[in-house]
């Protein structure tokens, strides 16, 4: 810019150069100061005084310093000055019960985020301890529950960052000390703090902000929490007025009784603004945040020798990853392998042999769905018991095999579990779709996966006509002939007794029963071939040929007596 000055005897020389200018030397004098950097305001000691405070006083509660907390918390110190005969010079010391009582206050306004409300396979790591999760009480949390002690700079928390956002004067915050006393107003600074956490796998939880709460049958999505700005009223010049120290935090106000039964307690202090979380800040873990720690989680997590465990840091893995391809695999093959040990203690049966072991307990649940289905459908919420149920093994089964269908097709296995999973929860034609594209998606050179996929379509066709009690249900014929085809393609002796048996099996569905001397054919053989099964046993042959819809129609016949009685025969 031009100075001019009319103090100078040249007055009028400068005058003539002024008017000589150009209009596009006035523009580039304008541009030239736009460009000029100004130098940022000095924050006022009031206002750095402030923000050293509440950092300083965040700190402490992550830290677990009771101390400190006590000597920069307001509600602390103003029932110590509130309740002193004159000024305190000094705080108390270290070993005050003042600072513990403060403490207990602290604790108590953060349990509400510390409830755990696990239910079935819901449960989230840490599976044991401190799950900090705001849920519908996020907006009445205090700004201290987002860097409690369980988050912590130390254990028990495994870390946080605090840092400063900025700060604002407020208008002064004001209260008083005695019911009748003076009103005292003070500075009061909004002090903002963001807070980071250093590890995705036991961050705050929070519902997603989309998220919304329809009935209590529908669980809402829940996300790790990585970042979030909290803001701190912090009151100064508190000096003057007896207290101890010039600044303290309102964290939580002083609880107050009415001055006369029945009206609203004096607010103190009372400010314009209180300390809290803003949740339009909060940013959540992601997946390509740390992958590594993802995946390393993963295989951490299938060590484990609780099922609790597993499943507790597994659903935290998919809350920050959803398709953690390596997190969904050991959770599936986990929560299958818990389905079959329940159908084991169902069934009852001792089996040596590991694959005869499995193909008798999937056989329970295949016939239990088709009945009594309470197992299946009643979770753990639902009917009140303080233990999982194995519908909540397969209410958490289903979703977490549809994602790995979805990004690992290539894993055949999943998609055998997902389809035998869907026939167990009654979800007939995804059922007999799954099995159907397995069958398609296997080579006719990997005979015994072929055989086995033929086998699990059979059965959700089964399961379709004999949970609908529907006699001329086409898929009942189809059934017959996945099964047909399996023993064309079966090796192994276990395979062709389960073809020969799912065949006599879906003819107790067909009309008249079909050709009863062709359902005594494939009892026979399936006997047969049971008998050249490693390490079987009398007492699961018995198990399958008495499975109640077959027993029903092989009792109604005299001609299936005699392989009744040669079962019954080698009764122990």
């Amino acid at each position: 810019m031009i100075h001019h000055s009319l103090r100078s005897f040249n007055s009028i020389i400068m005058l003539a150069t002024l008017v000589a200018l150009s209009f596009s030397g006035w523009a580039g004098a304008d541009q030239a100061l736009a460009a000029t950097p100004h130098k940022q305001k000095p924050a006022s000691p009031a206002k750095s005084q402030a923000t050293e405070t509440a950092r300083l006083y965040a700190e402490a509660v992550a830290k677990g310093d009771r101390t400190a907390v006590g000597q920069l918390d307001f509600a602390c110190q103003f029932r110590l000055v509130s309740a002193a005969p004159s000024r305190l010079k000094s705080y108390p010391p270290s070993d005050d019960p003042s600072y513990e009582s403060c403490w207990q206050e602290l604790k108590t306004a953060h349990a509400p985020a510390l409830q755990r409300n696990d239910i079935g396979m819901t449960v989230l790591w840490p599976s044991a301890g401190p799950l900090v999760f705001f849920g519908d009480d996020l907006p009445l949390m205090p700004a201290s529950a987002f860097v409690m002690n369980e988050l912590g700079v130390s254990p028990p928390g495994s870390g946080l960052h605090i840092a400063v956002t900025k700060s604002q004067s407020l208008p002064s915050g004001s209260f008083r000390l005695t019911a009748n006393g003076k009103i005292l107003a003070v500075p009061t600074t909004l002090v903002t703090l963001t807070v980071t956490y250093q590890d995705p796998l036991t961050s705050p939880v929070t519902y997603v902000s989309s998220a919304v709460k329809w009935t209590s049958t529908i669980k809402r999505a829940r996300k790790s929490l990585k970042s979030v700005a909290t803001q701190w009223v912090v009151l100064s010049g508190l000096k003057k007025h007896g207290f101890p120290g010039d600044a303290a935090v309102f964290n939580l106000p002083v609880v107050m009784q009415p001055a006369v039964a029945g009206m609203q307690p004096e607010k103190i202090p009372f400010t314009t603004e209180i300390s809290r979380a803003l949740p339009e800040s909060m940013v959540w873990w992601g997946p390509d945040d740390q992958p590594g720690t993802l995946t390393a989680a993963a295989a951490r997590a299938a060590t484990f020798p609780e099922i609790r465990d597993r499943v507790a840091l597994l659903n935290r893995i998919l809350i920050i990853d959803p398709n953690q391809a390596d997190a969904l695999t050991v959770l599936t093959r986990n929560l299958y392998a818990v389905l079959l040990r329940e159908g084991a203690k169902g069934h009852n049966l001792v089996v040596k042999d590991p694959s005869l072991s499995l193909v008798v307990s999937e056989f329970y649940w295949n016939i239990y769905a088709q009945s009594t289905r309470t197992d299946l459908s009643n979770g753990m919420e639902m009917g009140g018991f303080s233990q999982p149920t194995p519908a909540d093994f397969l209410f958490r089964l289903l979703p977490a095999a549809e994602a790995l269908a979805k990004v690992r097709p290539e894993q055949l296995d999943n998609r055998f579990r997902l389809g035998v999973a869907y026939r167990w929860n009654n979800d007939q034609q995804a059922a007999i779709e799954t099995h159907e594209a397995l069958v398609k998606d296997i080579p006719d050179s990997r005979r015994s996966a072929k055989a086995e996929a033929l086998l699990q379509l059979a059965w959700s066709r089964l399961h379709k006509s004999a949970w609908n009690r529907i006699l001329h249900d086409p898929e009942i014929n189809r059934a017959y002939a996945d099964a047909d085809a399996s023993l064309a393609t079966a090796d192994l002796p276990l395979d062709k007794f389960l073809a020969e048996y799912t065949m006599a099996y879906s003819m107790i569905f067909m009309p008249n029963y079909g050709d009863k001397t062709k359902l005594l054919h494939h009892v026979t053989e399936a006997k047969r071939w049971f008998d050249e099964v490693p390490e079987k046993s009398d007492e699961v042959w018995r198990y399958f040929l008495h499975s109640e819809l077959l027993k029903a129609v092989l009792d109604a016949d005299p001609m299936f007596q005699p392989i009744l009685a040669s079962a019954e025969e080698k009764k122990p």
